[in-house]
């Protein structure tokens, strides 16, 4: 699916990222962990085709990223950036509309698979009673989930989300994730996500990969990866783990 190989991030001259290796498969769901300016954003930029690396490269379905056309990756990846500015006055079922803009093949008007495939995302959303409303009316969680609605309405088998969750209530993120988990376990999509909650992400996610700010980074299965030792030094602040129904429960502990 998508590969970064020997992959280096840079900003400013500071070295994020050196020699990422990184392998995403169909049915895998990865977590992008770090603090803040360790580089996940930058890390999804490159991943979606947005910057270029500052060394080594990006494959998609084994071809390197810069030889896919935008047409071409807009039918392979899907990319949800943090926040968002919805200046115009559209309805939110027009703004997931506006997504399946690569699947037109040079038709200038939607078709009723178009309307089809636009409203059964937003109800997967939980959404479908947003649908007439203006955008620019919804509350910040409302918004996110329209956003989202419109990442899977693009139909592509691999979802790329800088905090997906951003903004919404604790039911709507755990709706999400549960969603996000769901769709590459049970629809093989492949999902590359960043998430500051940690237990939202150890449920959803089967990979976490955490920058650790210096360059220095660990990837692999959840089990092996969230532990309180790599989280407490990628994080900059001691982590421990209580067991609770069978699963870890992550809990900040105090500064020391």
């Amino acid at each position: 699916m998508m590969r970064g190989i020997e992959l280096s991030l840079k900003i400013g001259g500071k070295l994020l990222l050196a020699g990422l290796d990184l392998h995403v498969e169909a049915g895998q769901c990865w977590c992008v962990i770090g603090a803040n300016g360790a580089g996940k954003t930058t890390l999804l930029r490159t991943l979606a085709g947005l910057r270029r690396p500052d060394g080594g490269s990006v494959q998609l379905d084994g071809r390197p990223l810069s030889e896919w056309t935008p047409e071409e990756q807009a039918l392979r990846r899907a990319f949800l950036p943090a926040g968002r500015d919805d200046a115009f006055a559209y309805t939110a079922l027009a703004t997931v509309l506006a997504a399946r803009h690569p699947h037109h093949a040079g038709r200038q008007w939607e078709s009723a698979n178009d309307q089809a495939e636009a409203m059964t995302a937003l109800e997967r959303l939980g959404a479908a009673h947003l649908a007439p409303r203006d955008v620019r009316t919804l509350s910040g969680g409302q918004r996110q989930r329209v956003a989202l609605a419109a990442l899977l309405a693009q139909q592509t088998p691999l979802l790329i989300m800088d905090e997906p969750t951003s903004a919404m209530d604790l039911a709507g993120r755990v709706g999400v994730m549960k969603l996000l988990g769901a769709l590459c376990r049970e629809e093989a999509k492949s999902a590359i996500l960043v998430s500051h909650d940690l237990n939202l992400a150890y449920g959803a996610a089967s990979h976490a990969l955490l920058l650790m700010g210096d360059g220095g980074w660990e990837a692999g299965p959840v089990a092996q990866t969230m532990t309180a030792p790599l989280l407490s030094a990628c994080l900059g602040h001691p982590i421990e783990i209580a067991m609770h129904a069978g699963r870890p429960v992550y809990v900040a502990q105090e500064a020391l």
